[in-house]
């Protein structure tokens, strides 16, 4: 009779683990300040973000992301979202499709070109082998940059003739998009195509191809982007950057690090919004047709999974108008 009963509260007892199993949890907390190039008053927030994971069998999980961002300077003002929340199904070793709210990212530099923290909504397919990496998706992106004020901003066409802003072009329009990237060793290759689909207000909306490259040189790194909008009415249509890099941060060893500095070139009708960088400079663009600019970052482990960044952007030059203040980010991070 007892021995029923021990096999039976060993049962119940597998049956728990297996389901506190099911669940993986992760996060991270970051305190930054920013000072704008934008005659603005600078920022001090916080921000912090806790993933969870349930593995709902061998070859699908589901993943969701809360996130509560917060002003220093203002208590009462903090709001708490569901940034993310997504299906993934894998089919083999290699392949998956993933449906929802996702992560994505453009510009090789800390998605420099996009990378909102509320991704896009679509459906995507990858195929991971070895050193090949390729996906495709269709959706829509989660930026609000342009939404405000520089969806009103002016240029100047290849006439000189003023035209309006076409970024505001891709405001809920869906887009398919399509990347590929291989690392040869001696250097990693990406290439990216992104396509929003039809027409707002008369214009096409943007197609944009664009490729990087990184090559390791010992400790250093040498880099470079280049995008191109095909279908954009004015010569204001592509971004570039260029630079070096040195170091590799490993949170688990403290005093890792990484540093980079990079030479840009932004014009008005390529660069669409949701940048992942912490400043404001890449707004100016808007106003300037085309802004050259350096940008220097850098990050440090202080602790085990707790690192500080910095970012700065400055001697920015712009074709129209005045050119911007120098930007800078300073963050401490925290990895859980």
């Amino acid at each position: 009779e007892y021995a029923d009963e021990l096999a039976n509260l060993g049962v119940r007892v597998s049956n728990l683990e297996k389901k506190v199993g099911n669940l993986y949890w992760s996060g991270d907390a970051r305190m930054r300040y920013t000072d704008f190039s934008a005659k603005k008053a600078d920022r001090w927030d916080g921000r912090m973000r806790i993933n969870v994971k349930g593995q709902v069998n061998d070859s699908t999980y589901v993943q969701g992301q809360f996130v509560n961002n917060f002003n220093f300077k203002d208590s009462e003002t903090s709001d708490t979202s569901m940034a993310q929340i997504y299906a993934n199904h894998n089919f083999g070793k290699d392949f998956s499709v993933r449906l929802g709210r996702q992560p994505i990212s453009f510009g090789d530099q800390g998605g420099w070109l996009y990378n909102a923290l509320e991704g896009y909504d679509g459906i995507q397919a990858a195929y991971n082998h070895d050193k090949l990496s390729l996906t495709t998706g269709f959706g829509q992106f989660n930026s609000g940059d342009y939404k405000g004020a520089a969806a009103v901003a002016a240029i100047k066409d290849d006439n000189g003739n003023t035209v309006k802003s076409g970024k505001d072009a891709i405001d809920g329009q869906d887009f398919y998009f399509a990347r590929g990237s291989y690392d040869f060793d001696f250097a990693k290759l990406g290439v990216d195509y992104i396509n929003f689909q039809g027409t707002k207000d008369g214009k096409d909306v943007p197609e944009v191809i664009g490729a990087n490259l990184t090559i390791p040189v010992g400790d250093f790194q040498v880099f470079g982007d280049y995008y191109k909008n095909t279908t954009a009415a004015t010569k204001y249509d592509t971004a570039w950057n260029a630079g070096l890099g040195y170091g590799k941060l490993n949170l688990n060893k403290p005093g890792s690090f990484n540093l980079s500095l990079a030479y840009n070139n932004v014009e008005d009708e390529m660069y669409f919004g949701g940048t992942g960088w912490h400043t404001d400079i890449l707004d100016q663009v808007a106003n300037a047709g085309k802004l050259k600019f350096w940008s220097a970052n850098g990050n440090v482990t202080l602790q085990k999974n707790v690192f500080l960044r910095a970012e700065y952007e400055f001697a920015a030059d712009a074709d129209q108008g005045a050119d911007p203040d120098d930007a800078w980010s300073v963050s401490l991070n925290y990895k859980f």
